[in-house]
């Protein structure tokens, strides 16, 4: 018999302007939570935590009054836009003393939440982080499908670890959010970090639908910055990519020294500016690209050693059927708790 009074489980959803959806999203996951408690999986005080990144829309009144009308549901209020990253930190933390386990999932709805009672079986069984994977790539474009497969062989030759299709749909055990949270950087991918907490995982596969409502909040830029801090994060492999790439402008500069000088000895050399161009261009270029690289890894440096907050809570709302939202760490980020 599963001691279901134990196993409370937190929804961690992260909100940036979703008031077209969120209604929607917090039915339909308190139809999973309920099904849960009642087949006594879980505990009757597991809730949902949405968390609203700086909303500019009225999300942050939508999350009052579902706190209002639905027992389970608590929220978190930044003071701005901090970054889904850290919305999903955030969440983490503030239930890490008083949650079982843990589920991270976007308010869009396109993420199947009818596979978090498999998630939570998995978790029963023993897996202490429990991946959702999409099982395909249909309701993508062509040029997400193919950047994305791009993104991912690119990372595992720069050697970082990550499950292949896995977004941040994941559950968490509690000992499992308590070694994430170690890991204290603030240029946060953790799709690279969770691999490394190690313990057992598992995987639960699912057919990825479209969006219920509203816009993507990762347009191309977004998604292309979002790509290159992780491969910046984890690995050094840019750095020693330029650095093979002075041996090779090394190397073919010798050679056509070589080649110019047989080419003198023949007399077959003409007075002209093409071969001069290119090699400024070349050269300009190379070391233009080299400094970027450079200087992107020396900017995460710099934001590192700051040591500035990950995200500041402005208030917060309880559910009912919650006892503690931890005030001690309430205290610590500043937030008013109403």
């Amino acid at each position: 018999m599963v001691n279901n009074e134990v196993n409370i489980l937190t929804i961690i959803i992260p909100c940036f302007n979703e008031e077209e959806v969120i209604f929607e999203t917090a039915k339909e996951i308190t139809s999973i939570l309920t099904q849960l408690i009642k087949n006594q999986k879980i505990s009757k005080k597991s809730r949902i935590l949405f968390v609203d990144d700086g909303s500019r829309d009225n999300t942050w009144s939508c999350i009052e009054s579902l706190n209002d009308s639905n027992k389970y549901v608590s929220g978190i209020k930044f003071s701005r836009n901090f970054g889904h990253q850290n919305a999903l930190i955030a969440g983490l933390t503030m239930v890490e003393q008083s949650t079982s386990i843990a589920i991270t999932i976007d308010a869009d709805l396109q993420d199947d939440i009818n596979i978090i009672p498999k998630m939570v079986d998995e978790y029963l069984e023993g897996a202490d982080v429990v991946y959702g994977v999409r099982n395909n790539r249909k309701t993508d474009t062509w040029f997400k499908k193919y950047s994305a497969e791009t993104f991912y062989k690119l990372m595992e030759h720069f050697g970082v670890k990550m499950v292949y299709n896995h977004a941040d749909y994941r559950l968490m055990s509690k000992r499992a959010i308590h070694a994430l949270l170690k890991y204290r950087e603030r240029n946060l991918f953790l799709r690279g970090i969770v691999p490394l907490v190690g313990y057992p995982s598992a995987k639960v596969y699912y057919m990825r639908k479209e969006r219920y409502a509203g816009k993507s909040k990762y347009p191309l830029k977004k998604m292309l910055n979002f790509a290159f801090d992780g491969i910046s994060s984890f690995s050094l492999a840019p750095i020693r990519i330029i650095m093979y790439l002075g041996f090779a402008s090394i190397i073919l500069s010798i050679a056509l020294m070589v080649y110019t000088l047989i080419q003198r000895f023949l007399g077959n050399t003409t007075t002209g500016w093409p071969s001069l161009m290119i090699s400024i261009w070349f050269l300009g270029g190379v070391q233009l690209t080299s400094l970027s690289i450079i200087g992107e890894y020396i900017g995460k440096v710099f934001t590192e050693v700051k040591q500035r907050p990950r995200y500041q809570i402005e208030k917060t709302v309880n559910s009912k059927t919650q006892i503690d939202m931890t005030t001690k760490k309430a205290s610590l980020t500043g937030q008013k708790i109403s």
